[in-house]
């Protein structure tokens, strides 16, 4: 398996960057947003929705670099609109990962913007299964 992965399965990074990099046993991806691979455009103005693509980005490209949402250690939230959204962010992120042991450490910053006119976009870094460090 590459040390570097370009998934498939979420939506294109926007710059000249993978997906994410693999060093030892710990997965780096790059800021992952709330697009729909291959459309340009943002999956509407909901930010719900905004969060539940963004989840099922990062999940594609921690599977397709062999881990997966469950090997998450850290993550950082960028929000465009931390007064407005951080309380629904707060409840999806707990139906997401409804165990409370096991949910990575968690950082959650306002950005005024990011590179597409999106309003939330995650930086993670995880784990790797033992077989796909190998």
């Amino acid at each position: 398996m590459s040390d570097v992965t370009i998934s498939s399965r979420a939506a294109e990074p926007v710059g000249p960057y993978p997906h994410a990099r693999r060093v030892g046993d710990l997965l780096f991806l790059s800021g992952v947003g709330s697009r729909v691979r291959g459309q340009a455009a943002v999956p509407g103005e909901d930010f719900e929705v905004q969060c539940r693509q963004v989840f099922a980005n990062v999940r594609a490209i921690l599977e397709d670099s062999g881990s997966s949402w469950e090997r998450m250690v850290d993550v950082t939230v960028y929000l465009t609109h931390m007064a407005r959204d951080f309380q629904t962010f707060n409840r999806l992120w707990q139906e997401a990962l409804p165990d409370a042991v096991t949910r990575p450490s968690r950082t959650t910053l306002e950005v005024n913007s990011l590179p597409t006119p999106i309003d939330i976009e995650l930086k993670v870094i995880a784990t790797v299964a033992p077989e796909a460090a190998a």
